[in-house]
């Protein structure tokens, strides 16, 4: 619907902090970013988020605390994000938020994401669209990646192949063309490249790739990387913390004892650059551009080697098309939003793998949201 206000929010598994952007639907249904920002997490909070996305058991206490401290941490990230912005704050349609995934598990049909919407609906006055993944898996898809349904209506401009990826705590990549669209996790992104940078350098990241790029891979390492059954499973796929975690890598670092961190750190960033470039190679051959967003773009590192892997295709940010990287995922969140406010059915049979098209997400509404839902959003 033209002219709509529509806020959307995004943690994901690399657990850093909440994106927030404010957008304004335009005529041709396509959002324009009016305001963004990222908020980092307090300490606190991101110890107690870790804690449960890794844990192999999770206290109930602990979740329930999470939930609603991530809740009042979304809100005050509304409210610092609508202040300059008064006029599209009284007119805000929704909220759509991802909230924070702390078990994905399409194996068993089920996933969870906290940040209490209700909570969130409640302390900013205005609707909130969340819970996005479940009624896919209960149309017998994965539940992830939605990212290609948002980047072919942000990025797409009528190539006839147009590869996505976004490079989070995980790797998505989204294949579009005209009439079709597919897509899927390649494996892991940053997490295993910021867990080690953590604990080697006592940084949130290996900022520009420069902890990697003094190291050499180590190639059996790699290879026994690379023999995760997850790379070897046909797409729709989708995977996680419980798949690529810090326990993973420390279980199969136990084989190469005394190698140099410097060379471990290269080494997983080619483990995250090579299962990209194979994925692509494999599902979208051709000279198509690739587009890049997320945390990874600003990797210089494993943007570089992307580059040599996938050359001669042009491998640029998603900013050459106009739209920040950082922020592609919350503004994708706010269109998902509005999809869920006009009850209007997304496919996501070729990515996920879903019998049919779905409506995605749940609607949560503040108080007097029901007369306002009568007079229509």
């Amino acid at each position: 619907m033209p002219g709509r206000y529509l806020v959307g929010l995004m943690s994901g598994t690399s657990l850093d902090g909440v994106d927030a952007v404010l957008a304004r639907e335009g005529d041709d249904g396509r959002l324009e970013t009016i305001a963004t920002l990222a908020r980092p997490f307090p300490r606190a909070l991101r110890r107690r988020l870790l804690g449960l996305a890794q844990g192999r058991r999770v206290r109930l206490e602990s979740l329930l605390r999470a939930d609603v401290e991530l809740g009042e941490c979304y809100a005050e990230a509304v409210r610092d994000l609508l202040a300059p912005h008064p006029e599209a704050a009284r007119r805000l349609t929704a909220i759509g938020s991802h909230g924070q995934t702390i078990r994905h598990r399409p194996t068993l049909g089920a996933t969870l994401q906290i940040g209490d919407p209700a909570r969130l609906a409640e302390r900013t006055g205005h609707p909130v669209v969340a819970d996005f993944r479940r009624a896919d898996l209960a149309a017998g898809g994965q539940g992830a990646p939605l990212a290609p349904l948002f980047h072919r209506a942000l990025l797409w401009r009528g190539e006839e192949a147009l590869v996505v990826v976004n490079i989070g705590g995980m790797a998505n990549l989204s294949l579009i063309g005209p009439d079709t669209i597919t897509g899927f996790d390649s494996g892991p992104g940053n997490v295993l490249l910021d867990a080690w940078a953590q604990r080697h350098l006592g940084t949130p990241c290996d900022r520009d790739g420069a902890f990697a790029a003094r190291g050499k891979v180590h190639a059996p390492l790699l290879d026994r990387l690379l023999a995760h059954p997850y790379f070897r499973r046909p797409p729709p796929k989708s995977t996680g913390r419980e798949d690529f975690g810090p326990d993973w890598l420390d279980q199969v670092l136990s084989g190469f004892p005394g190698l140099a961190p410097a060379d471990v750190q290269a080494t997983l960033t080619e483990l995250t650059a090579r299962p990209i470039a194979g994925a692509i190679q494999d599902h979208a051959p051709g000279d198509g551009p690739v587009l890049v967003c997320g945390g990874g773009v600003h990797n210089r590192e494993l943007m570089a080697r992307l580059s040599r892997l996938l050359a001669p295709r042009p491998v640029q940010s998603t900013a050459d098309r106009g739209v920040d990287p950082d922020f592609v995922e919350a503004l994708g969140f706010a269109w998902l939003a509005a999809r869920r406010l006009d009850a209007e059915a997304v496919d996501t049979t070729t990515v996920t793998g879903a019998r049919h098209p779905v409506v995605l997400g749940a609607v949560y509404w503040p108080a007097g949201g029901a007369a306002r839902s009568e007079r229509g959003l």
